[in-house]
């Protein structure tokens, strides 16, 4: 079977719905699987989730992009900083599912948190991040890190671009000039009434809503075809999740 490159979008603790599409799409050992952040925060299985991220890690090349909730979860593990917001969205299920984990596997999880990317550029110039960034010139040129797993003015942009615009066109967004696709997570896209991939011009959204009432996707970057759970609350039924 030919090598193939998988992005996935923002879990949210659901390590059933991680399973289901990593099954649905037939992935093997020699895929390349990109996960673009929020790993934690909303189902009980936040621990789950990271384990077989490191799981994954040592049977598949994999990267690891930080998403905002990770950062907020990696303070709570390090200093026991409790963020109000944080815990309203989220938070309160991962330290719920964490009270009872050894010390080792504590350890275990702040490595995996600490050594997460920022972003991920690959050799055919297709960027992946969580959020966005906001320099003209590009994310080597960010001068505000936190931008990259809290930024929505990338993908609000997108949703106001007038896509009959060319890119030698001056009004064509500089941000987008410099790779050749952008994909994303963060912002779901059931915001906008969408359930699967969103795509406006070069920019790929793939949180479809995992967190809420909705599916978690798994796509093949060259293909576009793509693989989704069962919405994510029927695989816990019992549970509220972000809702």
């Amino acid at each position: 079977m030919d090598k193939r490159t998988f992005v996935i979008g923002d879990i949210h603790g659901a390590l059933k719905a991680l399973e289901q599409v990593l099954e649905r799409a037939k992935v093997t050992t020699n895929d390349t699987l990109i996960f673009l952040g929020d790993y934690v925060d909303g189902w009980s299985e936040s621990p789950g989730v990271i384990d077989k991220l490191i799981e994954l890690s040592k049977t598949n090349d994999c990267v690891f992009i930080r998403g905002n909730h990770d950062a907020l979860f990696y303070e709570w593990l390090t200093k026991k900083k409790d963020n109000p917001a944080w815990l309203f969205h989220g938070g309160q299920a991962t330290i719920n599912a964490y009270r009872s984990l050894s010390e080792a596997t504590l350890k275990t999880h702040i490595r995996f948190i600490e050594s997460l990317s920022d972003y991920y550029l690959d050799d055919k110039g297709r960027l992946f991040i969580h959020a966005g960034y906001t320099n003209m010139h590009g994310v080597e040129y960010e001068s505000f890190p936190e931008m990259f797993y809290w930024d929505r003015s990338l993908w609000e942009m997108a949703l106001s671009m007038d896509t009959k615009i060319k890119e030698s066109d001056i009004r064509y967004p500089p941000r987008l000039k410099h790779y050749k696709e952008i994909y994303i997570g963060h912002t779901p896209t059931i915001r906008i009434g969408k359930t699967v991939p969103v795509n406006i011009d070069r920019i790929w959204n793939m949180d479809t809503g995992a967190a809420y009432k909705s599916p978690l996707t798994i796509m093949n970057i060259d293909t576009k075809k793509f693989w989704q759970s069962n919405n994510v609350n029927e695989l816990y039924p019992d549970e509220n999740g972000r809702n």
